[in-house]
């Protein structure tokens, strides 16, 4: 993606009739799972709509190929006449775009994101130019590998998407935006930033952080043999060490404080359990405690 430079944008026609659009253009700037995934969804629900995709040329041409966008495009002009505009790259380059935006959007515009973290990219958005409105948003759909190829317009069915707004005076722009997560199949939760960031650490930091731990620990332990002996306990438990670090240095700086408070905790527990591993209560309780709060979990996921 270069800002700054001109290029006539690659167009996909469709003729597809569908319900009418929320917003009626688009515009994506990044396009991984999360992103690619949201222009797939959305060309699947309202074919009626524009998707405007930005990123580098490699990956807006396997968007194409695949039909997750109509518009294809490596800088930013090309969102000049979007209605919604969406940041789906690293969260500390969706920071740096806010003002990269502000030279190519002259008009009024809904902006926002689905970084991890929401606290510093609110502090930034706070400086925006009145025309535009800014709603913080976190799809909390996944899977364990990223970019465009493991895409999927389905990534966001039953799946909670919390929407961080910072004006409550914008009551109508938040429905409007939720109604359009929602058509994606998303359920939206409203959160504060600061709750988020702070639910979020225990949600999803610690656990990456420990996933990625425990296979970094393992692997050295066990080594390529040793692996070889192991059973589905082990792959099931690290499923998430296959994530990227390119995305999770910026998740880890942008939330150190929070994050630490989860590792110190998870820390204690386990200095709780290592003095108590020939002590049966610390053992029963350990397991006792896990084994409702993950029956409490299955529960959850089921109800979604």
């Amino acid at each position: 993606m270069k800002d700054g430079q001109t290029h006539l944008p690659i167009i996909q026609e469709t003729n597809a009739l569908g319900p009418e659009p929320i917003f009626k253009k688009i515009g994506i700037v990044g396009l991984g799972l999360i992103g690619g995934s949201i222009a797939l969804a959305s060309r699947a629900k309202w074919p009626e709509g524009l998707v405007i995709g930005v990123d580098k040329k490699e990956v807006l041409e396997m968007a194409m190929l695949r039909h997750a966008i109509d518009v294809a495009a490596d800088d930013l002009m090309v969102l000049a006449e979007a209605d919604l505009i969406i940041l789906a790259a690293p969260v500390k380059q969706n920071i740096g775009l806010l003002k990269t935006i502000e030279e190519f959007v002259p008009g009024e515009v809904v902006i926002t994101d689905v970084g991890s973290t929401k606290r510093e990219i609110v502090e930034r958005a706070r400086r925006l130019p009145g025309r535009f409105t800014y709603i913080g948003g976190h799809p909390l759909g996944g899977a364990p590998r990223g970019g465009l190829a493991n895409a999927r317009s389905d990534l966001f069915m039953e799946r909670p998407w919390l929407l961080t707004p910072i004006d409550k005076k914008i009551e109508e722009l938040i429905k409007r935006l939720s109604s359009f997560v929602e058509g994606l199949g998303a359920k939206t939760h409203i959160i504060s930033p600061s709750e988020h960031d702070r639910l979020l650490a225990f949600l999803s930091h610690l656990p990456q952080l420990t996933a990625s731990a425990l296979m970094h620990v393992v692997g050295n332990a066990a080594g390529g043999e040793g692996l070889k002996l192991t059973g589905r306990g082990l792959a099931d438990t690290t499923r998430l060490a296959s994530s990227p670090a390119s995305i999770w240095k910026d998740i880890c700086a942008s939330n150190a404080d929070e994050i630490g408070v989860a590792l110190d905790v998870l820390i204690d527990k386990l200095r709780e359990i290592r003095l108590g591993l020939d002590e049966p209560k610390v053992i029963e309780e350990l397991f006792g405690s896990a084994s409702e709060w993950k029956q409490r979990l299955g529960a959850s996921i089921k109800k979604k």
